[in-house]
């Protein structure tokens, strides 16, 4: 595959920063308790405050990450270990992660990160100096397999829309909140049209994909089959509509497969 020439360096110049400490101020209003109910810290310290940081519909924060780290099953370093924050994706370009919640205590921040793995909808902890600078995306892309089409989102508002493939019966696009990972161009042959979005999804069955099963959203040698369920789990575009989108999504944005 040839990889979108654009560097993650050019990218993060073109893109919205913010500090942690300010997003998670002042983006959503902080709630006080986990799931598990450990909302204080024990012996009467300070209370720990955890906050919303994405809705992944309208306001949603992504990061590099700086640090290797691994992805507890709760925000503590004792804590079952689900994965690892990785540098680069399997084509080689920059891996990013959604940042979904902070959750700080006695002056250490943690964010919950959803991990581009298999299983599809592991998410994990890290420490938030694991991350570097959080950049805002106000986009999603909605993927409608009963309408089949795909709608990206700017601000709450439709900006683009076209009909699309999917799964067929027995090898689904797998249903569940995703992102783009990274933009390729060219990637070698008609079949996949001329651009693709990797994204943190994965073929529920298939392993044999380059990736080891990432589900894509790509152009087509076969836009005859569009709309309709002529893939293998990936979500296909008639090659004029993936060049409309590609200049206007951006890696790092939420991917909802409905």
């Amino acid at each position: 595959m040839k990889k979108d020439p654009r560097s993650a360096a050019r990218r993060t110049h073109r893109q919205s920063v913010v500090p942690l400490a300010v997003s998670a101020c002042l983006l959503l209003a902080p709630s006080l308790a986990l799931a598990d109910g450990s909302a204080r810290a024990a012996g009467g310290a300070a209370p720990a405050v955890l906050a919303d940081l994405s809705n992944l519909k309208t306001l949603s924060l992504w990061a590099y990450p700086q640090a290797a780290a691994a992805a507890r099953e709760n925000p503590s370093p004792s804590a079952r270990v689900v994965g690892h924050l990785r540098f680069l994706t399997f084509d080689g370009q920059a891996q990013v992660y959604i940042a979904l919640r902070s959750y700080t205590i006695a002056e250490a921040t943690w964010i919950s990160v959803p991990l581009p793995v298999r299983p599809n909808g592991v998410i994990g902890w890290v420490p938030a100096s694991a991350l570097g600078e959080m950049h805002v995306s106000h986009d999603y892309l909605r993927i409608n397999r009963e309408a089949l089409r795909a709608t990206l989102y700017r601000a709450g508002r439709p900006i683009w829309s076209a009909p699309i493939g999917v799964g067929r019966r027995g090898l689904p696009t797998p249903a569940g909140d995703y992102y783009v990972t990274e933009k390729l161009g060219a990637i070698g042959g008609p079949f996949y049209g001329p651009y693709a979005l990797a994204t943190s999804a994965y073929a529920p069955t298939l392993t044999d994909w380059p990736g080891g099963g990432v589900v894509g959203i790509h152009g087509t040698d076969e836009p005859q089959l569009i709309p309709g369920r002529p893939s293998h789990g990936c979500v296909r575009l008639r090659n004029s509509d993936i060049a409309r989108l590609w200049p206007l999504v951006k890696v790092g944005t939420p991917i909802e497969i409905v």
